[in-house]
């Protein structure tokens, strides 16, 4: 389900979302709609839509008589990042498939490439809560990456679906390959900067080009510090456009 929220900054927006359904913050997913940064006599306002994650497995955990997961303490809020500098990520490599279900998903990804025609080795890149990280290396990386990581996010959300059809419909699978997704990551941080001192230089709005979900998010959190842009996400589908805006100093 998706549901659409409003605060003054996206952290109230997130704890508005977390009382309404009462979910635990790590229950949902987030996409910032439209950030707009609040100025003299004018108030910030944020949006954000709440994709909520199939609530089986927590109903599973409790009928099984496991502990239910803990709720995350509300973020403080973060300084701004130095321009051009992305949010550091903690990855772990060389990690062994732990227990059945790593070991088929592994297989699973494996057998998908392959049938495309490739060859590869897929192995466990980190675990985080509700999260597990996949590298695929192979000699035809460049191409199971495809153009703007659009061949990686297919092969990511087939495994996605297949984590589901295991019964792992709270983990979110992120598949990746030479590091594509940092340096992606990385990009789009700078392009947002670059984006955002054309658009004050020259008044004019900018609509970027399709991203997914995530991708959008960066822009939108990148760009929340700075005082005379806004960012809002315009279409419809998975890959929608942010538009940045100016809106001057109050």
């Amino acid at each position: 389900m998706v549901y659409e929220f409003e605060g003054r900054t996206e952290e109230e927006a997130i704890e508005i979302a977390a009382a309404e359904l009462g979910l635990a913050r790590d229950e949902f997913d987030v996409e910032i709609v439209e950030s707009l940064r609040g100025g003299f006599l004018k108030k910030g306002k944020t949006v954000i839509k709440v994709h909520t994650r199939d609530l089986k497995a927590s109903q599973r955990d409790s009928r099984e008589g496991r502990e239910p997961r803990e709720t995350r303490e509300p973020r403080e809020p973060r300084a701004p990042r130095p321009q051009g500098e992305a949010a550091p990520r903690k990855l772990v490599a060389g990690l062994e498939p732990d227990g059945d279900f790593e070991l088929k998903l592994l297989d699973f990804v494996r057998e998908v490439v392959e049938r495309m025609g490739y060859g590869c080795k897929a192995s466990v890149l980190f675990r985080e809560e509700q999260k597990l990280g996949i590298r695929i290396e192979s000699e035809s990386a460049a191409i199971l990456i495809g153009k703007k990581g659009k061949n990686l996010d297919a092969l990511q959300l087939l495994a996605n679906v297949y984590a589901g059809k295991l019964g792992r419909e709270d983990l979110r699978v992120i598949i990746d390959s030479e590091n594509y997704r940092i340096r992606r990551e990385e990009s789009i941080v700078k392009m947002a900067y670059e984006v955002a001192e054309k658009v004050r230089r020259t008044r004019a709005s900018v609509l970027l080009e399709p991203m997914n979900p995530f991708e959008r998010r960066i822009v939108h959190t990148t760009l929340n510090d700075i005082v005379d842009i806004e960012t809002k996400s315009e279409g419809e589908g998975l890959y929608k456009q942010v538009r940045v805006m100016f809106r001057g100093k109050k």
